[in-house]
């Protein structure tokens, strides 16, 4: 599994053009170097995934049931707009009219790249500033719910 670690700040040029950062394109395997698949962030952001693991997300979403209504809406509406960029001698996307105004992407709006783990988050600047914003109060009361079951979980294993 791919992990990505970093945050880049870029320009969205007058042409809806990315230029991906060297640091980031370092970090690519070697069959993520040509693009990644965009796709909408369940937040107001898109999601680039290096093509292997958009393959691994889309096979397992793909596996669910066409006669189940919620898991048919879900496939729908996750899918929706997902597409290839690829990258050109520059190192720049093309990001699809689409995915920029479902994350308030204009041309010549300043970005951030987020990397979590197999993926990276594309943020316009100021919609990233309000998200950082919105962080709870207690931010280890978060940690400890979130990340303090994983140990009971694994208790439970043994």
């Amino acid at each position: 599994m791919v992990q990505l670690h970093g945050e880049y700040e870029c320009k969205l040029d007058s042409k809806n053009r990315l230029i991906i950062p060297a640091a980031l394109k370092k970090q690519l395997p070697l069959e993520g170097k040509e693009g990644f698949f965009i796709n909408r962030g369940f937040e107001k952001c898109c999601i680039l995934y290096p093509k292997l693991e958009w393959e691994k997300i889309a096979a397992e979403v793909n596996q669910l049931s066409d006669y189940i209504e919620k898991e048919r809406k879900f496939k729908r509406y996750f899918l929706r707009g997902a597409s290839m960029l690829e990258m050109d001698a520059a190192n720049r996307v093309l990001l699809p009219k689409p995915m920029q105004d479902h994350s308030g992407i204009e041309p010549g709006s300043e970005l951030i790249l987020l990397c979590i783990g197999n993926k990276v988050e594309l943020w316009e600047k100021s919609e990233y500033n309000k998200m950082l914003n919105d962080e709870p109060e207690d931010f280890g009361a978060m940690a400890q719910e979130v990340m303090g079951r994983r140990g009971k979980e694994a208790d439970r294993a043994e």
